[in-house]
């Protein structure tokens, strides 16, 4: 990292749904909701950009863990507003408080770690696996 992020750093996304976004089973009566998976990558992405203008060029940051409570349904086609703040870093590793709001209410909280890697030692990883 060519900089540490300052634990209380926050980044935030807004991302419109659509229905790309909803539960595979919407209809026959469910309604059209934004499903958890499309949440916790909109939560994902909030975390990697708050990390990324700390990283080398030759680096990049995953995911290891994610732990989230999902608090209420959000209908397709409103703009979901995320945020992840910088609780912990631990050497390449950063710990996120993030929280996922809709346009009434928190929809979803929790924690997430990402861990800065090099590109070239994790290509070789992915490699090695036969990727």
């Amino acid at each position: 990292m060519k900089s540490r992020p300052r634990i209380g750093e926050t980044g935030e996304l807004a991302v419109p749904t659509d229905m790309t976004h909803a539960v595979e089973f919407a209809g026959d009566g469910m309604p059209a909701v934004v499903s958890t998976p499309n949440i916790i990558q909109f939560l994902e992405r909030t975390a990697r950009h708050t990390l990324a203008p700390h990283l080398e060029a030759d680096e990049r940051s995953v995911g290891l863990e994610i732990d989230i409570r999902h608090l209420a349904p959000t209908p397709v086609g409103q703009t979901i507003h995320c945020t992840a703040r910088v609780i912990s870093v631990e050497g390449s590793k950063v710990q996120f408080q993030i929280e996922a709001r809709d346009a009434q209410e928190v929809i979803v909280r929790g924690l997430h770690k990402r861990a800065v890697i090099r590109t070239e030692s994790f290509a070789k990883r992915v490699k090695a696996k036969g990727g």
